[in-house]
């Protein structure tokens, strides 16, 4: 009697999650001579309401490995600046004109084509791996160190020992839970209820637009229709079910500076997204053998879409630091702990930056139940255009930017 034994993949080191920033930092990685494997549970990236913001960081990031170009060959969308509504008025809240970079924008592009790219480019190195509707099933680990994982793709059951496992599968890893990491959440979930509405010709010119003094609602020019974001502050989504969907459609009409005759496009609940937002980080980024990075260590709310591009960030940084050690098959827990020291300040900064904005927005609520105004950061920007500047430099570079390091192999 025989058995069928699982397939053996032995790498460096394997990365879950084929989103930003496990593909950049597959991409590093194997552009720095690094054998590695990236597994991705879906078959394909084409999934909607996703982060779809490329920041200038990022730009600069691909300028430097030469992939800039190629990029911006592709559809997209460029925003020199972010805007609100503000008591009536249009008001810019992040301006990227200034920015010491080589794109001063925000480029909007479907996360597909984003990732398909990534994925591209990395598959001309000959350490790159990547394995589609492959999903982590467990770690492997002896003597209180993670010495790989188990996988089950199309083809069955597969192993894949390695110097690291990277974590790089998002605010719901199972990367973080398999590995028992410890999480600190912070602020008060809530709920983003995304949908698609159609673009006409005489659409007012966001490319991306927040409006509404007191619910919030993003519009995110996507060519053809407008991705849009409606931000639930003092209800849930089950609640906004039970109202029905009349009921939601004249509640988003009310903010939305479409004609209300768009909404009749949402047909049903069927047709709208939800994502659920919350702010948490871990404790400690790592085991022996094991670092998570991007979402998977810390959850970002949506707000300027800040979440991918620090992804990315950590990308960067972690190829920079590990890519010799793994190369030389010397990686030491000092290694990983040496990630999570050059990150950790961006990520409080940005999250405490964002739990400040939560807090604002819960006083003034309770001040005011129903008619609370703006938030006070955009009354400032309102009041002193300056104020726009530095946060572009926030929205677009982040509290800390990455270049590559990691050489060319």
């Amino acid at each position: 009697m025989t058995t069928n034994r699982p397939a053996l993949i032995t790498t460096a080191c394997a990365i879950v999650g084929g989103g930003p920033a496990g593909l950049m930092l597959g991409l590093l990685l194997a552009r720095a001579g690094v054998d590695v494997t990236v597994i991705e549970a879906h078959a394909d990236f084409l999934r909607d309401f996703r982060g779809d913001t490329i920041h200038p960081s990022t730009l600069d990031v691909l300028k430097e490995i030469g992939l800039l170009d190629g990029l911006l060959a592709l559809p997209h969308t460029q925003a020199p600046r972010l805007d609100a509504e503000i008591g009536g008025r249009t008001v810019t809240i992040a301006d990227f004109s200034r920015l010491p970079t080589a794109c001063r924008f925000i480029a909007f592009m479907p996360q597909w084509d984003f990732l398909d790219y990534v994925a591209k480019a990395a598959a001309r190195y000959p350490h790159f791996r990547l394995l589609m509707a492959t999903r982590m099933t467990g770690l492997m680990e002896t003597d209180g160190r993670v010495r790989g994982l188990t996988a089950a793709g199309p083809e069955g059951e597969i192993e894949i020992p390695c110097d690291l496992v990277v974590g790089a599968d998002g605010r719901k890893s199972r990367v973080r839970e398999a590995a028992g990491l410890v999480v600190e959440r912070f602020g008060s979930p809530r709920d983003v209820l995304w949908m698609k509405l159609s673009r006409q010709p005489d659409d007012p010119p966001f490319t991306m637009g927040h409006a509404g003094p007191r619910q919030g609602f993003v519009m995110i020019d996507r060519g053809d229709y407008w991705q849009c974001g409606y931000v639930l502050r003092r209800e849930s989504y089950d609640e906004v079910r039970a109202r029905g969907l009349d009921a939601f459609r004249d509640a988003v009409a009310a903010i939305c500076p479409l004609p209300a005759t768009r909404l009749s496009e949402v047909r049903s609940f069927e047709d709208i997204y939800r994502l659920e937002v919350r702010i948490d980080r871990l404790s400690t980024w790592w085991k022996p053998g094991l670092l998570c990075i991007g979402d998977a260590a810390h959850a970002m709310s949506p707000i300027g879409g800040v979440g991918v591009n620090l992804a990315i960030q950590d990308a960067v940084a972690t190829a920079n630091i590990l890519a010799a050690p793994l190369r030389a098959g010397a990686l030491a827990d000092r290694h990983l702990a040496a990630v999570q020291r050059r990150r950790t300040f961006p990520t409080r900064m940005t999250q405490k930056l964002q739990l400040m904005m939560q807090k604002d927005r819960r006083k003034r609520d309770a001040d005011a139940p129903g008619r609370s105004g703006p938030p006070a950061f955009l009354k400032g920007i309102a009041r002193w255009p300056l104020l726009a500047h530095i946060a572009g430099r926030i929205v677009g570079l982040g509290f800390r930017r990455e270049h590559v390091r990691s050489p060319k192999m």
